[in-house]
């Protein structure tokens, strides 16, 4: 793997603290209040009809669950990430009360007999982004290959409005973001 920009690990450490300084505050109840505000602000911007990869959060990310019971209410196609190995990362069939299991990187994914499906909306989680729809993930760079892979899909980033930060540091195979949600806005990237 080639190293990524040498300012990236750093800012990835300062934004997890703001993020887990932010859900903290939050509580529980603040934190599903914030992940419902996000759906709402997202679900008009999706196409009903289009076939939708979203993600199952890890500790201290936006829970995009209110989102996927929107989704699935309307009669979404829903995908989720998953990981054969370390780098490659395929986008497989899922509805609510599909089996998961536990893959690379802590990851909740379908089983590996789900349907492999290309998505047209590509939401992501984010540990920091910029106006500029520039982003930075856990660093392993699935995101960017991903869309890479899928040069037509929508990308949108998903993220607590703390996340935020003035300019990212950018490498050659940095992938921006079409728009990022957070709980209290919608940021169209131009």
């Amino acid at each position: 793997m080639i190293p990524g920009h040498p300012d990236k690990p750093a800012l990835r450490i300062a934004l997890r603290a703001r993020r887990a300084a932010h859900v903290a505050a939050l509580g529980k109840s603040g934190e599903q209040a914030a992940a419902e505000a996000a759906a709402e602000r997202l679900l008009p911007h999706i196409p009903p009809r289009a076939i939708v990869a979203l993600y199952l959060a890890l500790p201290e990310e936006l829970d995009p669950d209110p989102l996927i019971a929107l989704l699935d209410a309307r009669g979404q196609t829903l995908t989720l990430p998953h990981l054969a190995d370390r780098t490659q990362m395929a986008f497989h069939a899922w509805k609510p009360g599909d089996p998961l299991e536990r893959g690379p990187l802590k990851l909740r994914q379908p089983l590996p007999g789900a349907a492999e499906i290309a998505p047209q909306v590509i939401i992501a989680p984010l540990v920091g982004f910029d106006r500029l729809g520039g982003r930075i993930g856990q660093g392993a760079s699935h995101y960017d290959r991903a869309f890479a892979r899928f040069p037509g899909a929508h990308r949108i980033g998903f993220a607590w409005s703390v996340q935020e930060t003035s300019a990212l540091p950018h490498d050659p195979w940095d992938v921006p973001l079409h728009a990022i949600v957070t709980e209290q806005e919608w940021i169209p990237i131009s």
